[in-house]
């Protein structure tokens, strides 16, 4: 028992280094787009950085200079606070750590600019942004701001919520087109679509997968399902129409980031299994969500 425990804690060490490297990575990917996509071509992000950068550039117009690190570090600590009791630590240290870094990063460190085309700087930077931002979620943090809004609201009702930020980032944009010009807001929305189709993509925590195994003998694939997640399971008994004989059915629905290790655990245990996979677009009643580290 006591040797498990130490295998336990060492894994947790483990896990929260490459953590810790993930968020370190994010943070400097997105210091760089900021300085080498967005600020050449006057775009806009979205979230608490994207407020940040919108207050820096008018207050700039009345001759005041307000940094963008300061109001990242401004906006995103109330939010920390507010979120701390209803989402994990680890969570709130990593995401306080991924936007403490982008404002340091941003201070001392200064990138050139890579392309003249304004259309490049869009695709290349919107999609290195949702990149960077899929890249903190999947380390267990986020980048702070909305997104801590979003694990927040995604944790209560089961889905992702990315498109309804998108909605609201929109907003921003409108007013940042309306003081700034249109085409820079137009080019902002492009962007901010773009990474919010790359998170979606790379970060499927919310997204569910429905589990069809076909078996001879039930209770080891029951047994290994329960053993390796918290979800429950169907079983149907059926007659295979090659095999003339009887099997079952065990049908479940997981979350994206569990099917593999399902299904590897399972293979593992009965080699003979038939197993069929797909999406599911909506499931109502209890779902067991597991809760960020």
């Amino acid at each position: 028992m006591i040797r498990q425990i130490h295998e336990l804690e060492k894994n947790q060490k483990i896990h929260l280094v490459i953590s810790v490297i993930l968020i370190i990575a994010s943070a400097l990917i997105q210091s760089y787009i900021m300085q080498v996509f967005m600020d050449p071509c006057n775009l806009l992000s979205g979230g608490f950085t994207g407020i940040s950068i919108l207050i820096s550039r008018i207050t700039a117009l009345f001759g005041f200079e307000f940094p963008v690190s300061v109001g990242i570090i401004l906006l995103n600590l109330p939010a920390a606070i507010l979120c701390y009791k209803q989402l994990s630590k680890r969570f709130t240290f990593l995401s306080c750590l991924q936007f403490g870094l982008v404002s340091l990063f941003l201070e001392i460190l200064h990138f050139e600019p890579f392309f003249d085309d304004q259309t490049l700087n869009v695709l290349f930077g919107g999609l290195l942004w949702g990149f960077s931002i899929a890249m903190a979620l999947r380390a267990g943090g986020s980048t702070g701001g909305t997104d801590f809004i979003a694990q927040y609201v995604s944790n209560k009702i089961h889905k992702g919520i990315w498109d309804y930020i998108f909605a609201c980032n929109c907003i921003m944009l409108i007013i940042f087109g309306a003081i700034f010009g249109w085409v820079h807001a137009g080019y902002s929305i492009v962007f901010q679509f773009l990474s919010t189709k790359a998170v979606s993509s790379l970060y499927q925590r919310y997204k569910q997968i429905t589990l069809e195994i076909m078996t001879k003998d039930p209770e080891p694939v029951i047994e290994t399902f329960m053993e390796t997640c918290h979800h429950g399971m169907s079983i149907f008994e059926g007659y295979g129409g090659y095999s003339h004989s009887k099997i079952f059915v065990c049908k479940a629905v997981v979350s994206t980031y569990e099917v593999q290790d399902v299904i590897y655990n399972v293979r593992k245990t009965d080699p003979n299994v038939i197993i069929n996979t797909y999406h599911t677009a909506n499931f109502y009643g209890r779902f067991y969500q597991k809760p960020l580290d």
